[in-house]
């Protein structure tokens, strides 16, 4: 990157700490800032007059969305400082203060001494912002879903341990999470009797419901006694219910709404044709990477950013071997490991490699990592190529 100055921006919620620097390291500005539009214009129209500016920042989303978009506005380089790096820098300062002017100047200095713990970054598309936003919504609405039936499994627990088990990986099914809005709980339950509770089941579980009665049936014969809190059981269960079936109704409309934002991206449909990618995993593909690899040098580049590569490890004779990479973008990582799982039964290409993998003595998951480390390659050349995936896609260096 060339630059003149620096601006280095600890951000906060209503006001962020701006510290400018030349490459001497003297101070330029030194204040606090206002996240308003207004006065980040004024800040870096103020620092233009020093030269080339560079702005980095230590949050890119959330309260540091608005800072980078004005600076990307009016064409203004801009520069991430990830928190690990960030953190670890500090260290190197003497003193054990925590301001947010210490911070802004770390920051800012970090462009000077340590170039190299800095991220690029690009200006999102509409379609790759609309999708990390709709995708983060459903991370959150996936989160409730698990509180929610974990919160259920508990409370069946502890008032009739024999119908959580019955109800087993069936719990959050639309069938049953609407025959307990209907019933209640277990006294509930007994009251409809067996026939009722199979009209009720046949509505949303036409293939299963003939099984799912006779389990539920069975466990609910299985305990006579009334657990103390059964009745106030019997009145969270049906709103716990509820909620899972609106938490579903909102996840429904959200893979919807992804699913046409994704038709409309150019890339879609190259991305699709890779054997284990579908709409979602496209989806979180391009929401993290965008169209463009341009930000990353190669296909290793790739892999190190989602954290597919290996650590190695050594130190003397005595210790030699690699890790698991730790760090790297989870989002990317988790997408790639399982597009690499489902790609085990459509493509038997990947079965083979794969099966490589365990022969040589790998476990399971360490097979599955190789694999998407292998499909990181492959995708790589997909989207630097404009071109869809064939058995004889060729493998970035």
């Amino acid at each position: 990157m060339e630059y003149d100055v620096v601006i280095g921006l600890d951000v906060g919620k209503s006001t962020h700490h701006a510290v400018c620097l030349d490459p001497g390291g003297k101070r330029l500005i030194d204040r606090e800032v206002s996240n308003t539009e207004v006065e980040l214009r004024e800040l870096f129209i103020q620092a233009t007059c020093h030269g080339e500016v560079l702005v980095v920042v230590d949050q890119l989303h959330s309260i540091g969305a608005l800072p980078v978009t004005v600076a990307q506005a009016m064409e203004i380089k801009v520069a991430y400082l990830p928190g690990l790096s960030m953190r670890r820098l500090a260290d190197l300062y003497p003193g054990n203060a925590k301001t947010d002017a210490r911070d802004a100047f770390i920051i800012a200095n970090a462009a000077w001494t340590a170039p190299h713990t800095l991220r690029r970054i690009t200006v999102p598309s509409d379609e790759q912002a609309n999708l990390s936003m709709l995708l983060g919504y459903d991370d959150d609405l996936a989160g409730q879903v698990t509180a929610a039936i974990n919160r259920m499994r508990g409370l069946l627990v502890q008032i009739h341990p024999s119908l959580e088990k019955a109800l087993g990986e069936n719990i959050a099914h639309t069938a049953v999470l609407h025959l307990l809005v209907k019933a209640g709980g277990p006294q509930g339950l007994l009251t409809m009797g067996k026939t009722r509770i199979d009209t009720q089941l046949r509505k949303h579980a036409p293939r299963i419901h003939g099984r799912l009665t006779e389990q539920i049936w069975t466990a609910l014969n299985e305990q006579t006694v009334i657990v103390p809190g059964t009745a106030a059981a019997h009145k969270v269960l049906p709103a716990i219910a509820t909620l899972l079936l609106q938490l579903g109704d909102q996840r429904k409309q959200i893979a919807r709404d992804v699913e046409e934002v994704l038709d409309a991206h150019p890339l879609a449909q190259i991305l699709t044709s890779m054997p284990g990618v579908g709409v979602k995993i496209a989806a979180r593909l391009l929401a993290e990477i965008g169209g463009d690899v341009t930000a990353f040098p190669t296909a290793a580049h790739l892999a190190a950013y989602a954290g597919i590569s290996p650590v190695t490890r050594r130190s003397g004779t005595s210790i030699r071997g690699e890790r698991v990479n730790r760090g790297g973008n989870k989002r990317l990582k988790n997408a790639m490991f399982m597009a690499a799982f489902a790609s085990l039964r459509a493509d038997p290409t990947s079965r083979a490699y794969y099966d490589r993998k365990r022969a040589e003595g790998k476990r399971h998951n360490a097979a599955l990592i190789c694999l998407a480390r292998r499909k990181i390659d492959v995708l790589y050349a997909m989207i630097r190529d404009q071109r869809p995936y064939t058995s004889a896609t060729p493998i970035a260096a």
